[in-house]
């Protein structure tokens, strides 16, 4: 069984371009680590990110995709969501901009 950190407002990442995001949590109840939890639905916007697509068509990441929730913890009733391997960078056309880069995650706190 494969155990990764669970996500809070104070995680830190960028997208794949090298661009900071911004969690923005829904949860009002539950600090860890004294950053508010992650839960399923919830986003990272990023702002300024210079990607492209051929033929240099602009599709900057603008939020992230997590794709790992856990399975055991449950945070005011939605599952906490986990730093995983399939994070994405997300245009605003969901045209994926590649992985997402973690710089600091919590550390106190891992679920399945």
């Amino acid at each position: 069984m494969m155990v990764f950190p669970i996500l809070t407002q104070l995680t830190q990442l960028q997208c794949p371009h090298g661009i900071p995001a911004m969690m923005q949590p829904s949860a009002t109840k539950v600090l860890i680590d004294n950053g508010l939890s992650m839960l399923a639905g919830d986003l990272a916007t990023i702002a300024g990110c210079p990607f492209t697509v051929p033929p240099g068509k602009p599709q900057p990441c603008t939020t992230s995709k997590f794709a790992t929730l856990s399975s055991k913890v449950f945070i005011e009733g939605k599952p906490a969501v986990l730093q995983g391997v399939a994070d994405l960078g997300i245009s605003a056309e969901q045209i994926p901009g590649g992985p997402l880069l973690y710089a600091l995650v919590q550390a106190k706190v891992i679920a399945s």
